[in-house]
């Protein structure tokens, strides 16, 4: 039952719904008050939640304008950091992080705020009866809120761009260095079928929450969605520790209204009794158009988080194009000065594989097994490397051998590799077996 759904229906559009009866208890008024100072400021301050809203106009600002208000905010941030709490805060906007030292002060901040606007306001406002109207609207703020991250989120997963398949200097890599949320972002991108399933779930319950009828419905499934998203976020130390834990306390908010009736209903076995919140507005046309417009709200910000993941799927994701010498080329021969270099583990110059990977991203693995990136770039036949500085001419005798030629750090240097069938490696080849006579684990 919903804000509309449950007002009277009346041929006169000008007919209020009915306000529902009852004092609210100055505990209950205290904190609602809080309740909405807090997520208010949090939501239209907290990057990514309103830019969602852009929808697909989102697509057209620079990456750098998602984080806008804690831009504004930094140097503050970074004053609060140095005098109260005696640590650096610098935001970093490139990090990809946030749960840096910034955002925490930040959260520090707010709560003062909010404690302070609260205190006020139960002393200025304190013959209130209660706040049945701004509840009403404050639901339908967090609901938005929320949904637009579980769409956000949800698409990134739908359409696998979030966690793309394992680079391929990653299947080189001993599996005890990685981070625990490497791991965590290798095993979700190794089965993009289940990364795609997550993301279904989280779609469906943002889109459900953009419409009054299915609200509850939606909040229920973004709220189990969300605190496993949370738990693995702290289990596996992935830094969205503070958004994800803020979108499960958004989904009990959603639901606290309903908590006697879906313990009445599961619990219990019981019939329940519809809610009869207040309606947004004293007109009921106004509120039916406000049905309509979070519905078209809705789509938009779905169409754009669509966009958004569409578009990093093809550029990083497993849709990008691959560069034409993608793949784990393995060295066979390495000259320097007309010198052979055995592969000796001792040998701190000589290369051991050399891996093209999407996005131009370029790694030399050593001879001790480091793997280490470089900037790369390749064009007219030509190999150009600025760590190590290296200028090397391409030359491809076959589709499976790869020969350079030119300077390594101002030394005359050939090179001749051999791809590696990265496919045959377990990871990408095992497969799915419906029949399996034992467990296979390596």
């Amino acid at each position: 039952m919903t804000v509309i759904d449950t007002a009277p229906s009346a041929k006169d559009s000008t007919n209020e719904p009915p306000i529902p009866s009852g004092d609210w208890s100055p505990a209950k008024k205290v904190l609602f008050r809080f309740t909405f100072t807090y997520t208010a400021l949090f939501c239209l301050t907290f990057a990514q939640i309103t830019f969602v809203f852009l929808g697909p106009a989102g697509s057209l600002l620079p990456d750098s304008a998602i984080l806008w208000q804690l831009k504004a905010l930094a140097p503050a941030l970074e004053w609060l950091g140095r005098n109260v709490f005696g640590v650096d805060a610098i935001l970093d906007v490139h990090s990809g992080s946030g749960d840096q030292m910034a955002i925490w002060i930040y959260l520090f901040l707010m709560v003062v705020v909010a404690l302070v606007v609260a205190a006020l306001w139960s002393i200025l406002d304190r013959r209130r009866p209660g706040y049945a109207r701004l509840w009403t609207w404050t639901a339908l703020f967090l609901r938005l809120a929320l949904g637009g991250q579980m769409l956000f989120y949800g698409f990134a997963k739908l359409i696998p761009s979030q966690m793309g398949p394992p680079p391929l200097a990653a299947l080189l890599e001993p599996f005890g260095d990685f981070s625990p949320a490497s791991v965590l972002w290798l095993q979700v991108g190794s089965s993009p079928v289940y990364e795609m399933l997550l993301g279904s779930v989280e779609v469906l319950g943002g889109l459900l929450l953009f419409w009054t009828r299915t609200a509850t419905l939606g909040a229920i499934i973004s709220l189990i969605a969300m605190v496993q998203v949370f738990i693995l976020n702290m289990t596996f130390d992935v830094p969205v520790k503070i958004l994800s834990f803020h979108l499960v306390v958004f989904s009990l908010i959603l639901l606290a209204p309903n908590v006697r009736n879906l313990l009445e209903l599961f619990v219990f076995g019981q019939a329940t009794k519809p809610l009869t919140p207040t309606a947004l507005f004293r007109r009921t046309s106004f509120n039916r158009w406000a049905v309509g417009m979070q519905v078209v709200l809705g789509v938009w910000v779905a169409i754009g988080a669509a966009q958004i993941s569409w578009t990093g799927y093809q550029e990083y994701g497993a849709g990008a194009p691959k560069p034409e010498l993608y793949g784990i080329w393995s060295v066979q021969d390495f000259r320097v000065d007309g010198t052979l270099r055995p592969p000796l583990t001792t040998d701190e110059k000589r290369w051991q594989r050399i891996i093209f990977d999407i996005g131009g991203a370029t790694t030399l693995q050593m001879m001790d097994g480091a793997l280490v990136p470089v900037p790369a770039d390749i064009a007219d036949e030509t190999l150009q490397m600025q760590q190590p500085l290296a200028s090397l001419v391409i030359e491809r005798p076959d589709d499976d051998t790869l020969v350079l030629s030119g300077e390594v750090d101002a030394t005359p240097t050939s090179i001749v590799a051999h791809r590696m069938d990265h496919d045959a490696l377990t990871l990408r080849s095992r497969g799915f077996n419906w029949v399996q006579e034992a467990p296979f684990f390596r």
